[in-house]
């Protein structure tokens, strides 16, 4: 899939508040500065198109960004973040899971990791939460550019280990690199894959 078209909608806190259209949307979330608004402008092939900031934290709000008129990309607040109070990650965590349980149009999540260290428990957690409220998704492992091939090899076999304990069957995943513009295609593929499929009932 090549994208030719993308750009910002709207940003609010409230699903009641997400686009009105029935298009199909692919929702990317994971811990603070994961390198997630990196890959959002990497996969549109746009520098600015999501707001990247060293400050982990700086998304706070549901925003959505219209591919190719055919498409949401949503850009969900990262979760465990450093420096906000227990009440705003209250808040946080409530119009994320609103968003998770009641938006119709979400097909899948797509879950960031970075890929440099050991299993995280809120990842774990929040890949249980995901599976128990029958959401799919994938787990996109970031920052693979910043490894050797060896150290991306044995770090996701290391991962998928821990994971054996819960998991029957191993979630897809990917391996990124923003830097490298690294599973650019495989990911987009995947996305038109699924909405290929979505049309075609």
């Amino acid at each position: 899939m090549k994208v030719a078209h993308a750009e910002f909608v709207l940003s609010n806190t409230k699903v009641e508040l997400c686009p009105k259209s029935k298009l199909p949307e692919y929702a990317f979330i994971g811990r603070s500065n994961v390198g997630k608004s990196s890959l959002i402008n990497m996969l549109c092939n746009r520098k600015k198109l999501a707001k990247t900031s060293s400050r982990p934290g700086k998304t706070q709000l549901i925003n959505h960004f219209l591919i190719n008129k055919q498409w949401y990309l949503v850009d969900l607040p990262g979760y465990g973040y450093a420096r906000v109070s227990k009440t705003q990650k209250k808040i946080f965590n409530k119009f994320i899971t609103d968003y998770f349980i009641k938006r119709k149009e979400l097909i899948a999540a797509f879950l960031l990791i970075d890929l440099r260290h050991k299993s995280q428990t809120l990842d774990l957690e929040f890949m249980r939460w995901l599976s128990e409220n029958y959401i799919p998704f994938s787990i996109v492992f970031t920052k693979a550019d910043k490894l050797k091939e060896k150290e991306i090899e044995r770090n996701t076999s290391e991962y998928f280990k821990t994971l054996e304990e819960d998991w029957e069957e191993m979630p897809k995943h990917f391996i990124t690199s923003s830097e490298k513009s690294l599973g650019r295609d495989e990911l987009l593929s995947y996305i038109n894959h699924i909405n290929h499929t979505i049309s075609s009932y």
